[in-house]
């Protein structure tokens, strides 16, 4: 049987697409290149299902959550808050997996940070 390597790409619409874009590489660091190539560090990556009514995305319109690996979550969450960022107040820690805090994007995406125990 075949199967998938890994995650190819993840594709966000936006009523604006260069200041969201931009919004990633400079409140998160997201270092891609001209064409959005962005080559991650190693390490885990969850693919996990959810009921239909949970209200862990945030918004039950949102379909998906995209999950960042982060080095130090409070360093990452701080950084965020002086650029402005929309960041959640609560932060989860989950004996074993790590902690998770989350921001929103200008165009109303829930994004999970995930500091790996």
């Amino acid at each position: 049987m075949e199967r998938v390597l890994g995650i190819g790409g993840y594709f966000l619409r936006a009523a604006d697409p260069m200041a969201l874009s931009a919004w990633y590489r400079e409140c998160l660091g997201l270092d891609v290149d001209a064409n959005g190539l962005w080559s991650q560090a190693a390490g885990p990556t969850v693919f996990a299902t959810f009921d239909a009514d949970s209200d862990y995305f945030g918004s039950r319109t949102q379909q998906t959550m995209l999950n960042f690996r982060v080095n130090d979550l409070d360093a990452m969450l701080a950084q965020l808050r002086a650029a402005g960022a929309d960041v959640a107040e609560d932060i989860q820690d989950m004996d074993g997996v790590g902690r998770f805090g989350w921001v929103t994007d200008p165009e109303g995406n829930r994004i999970e940070l995930w500091q790996p125990a």
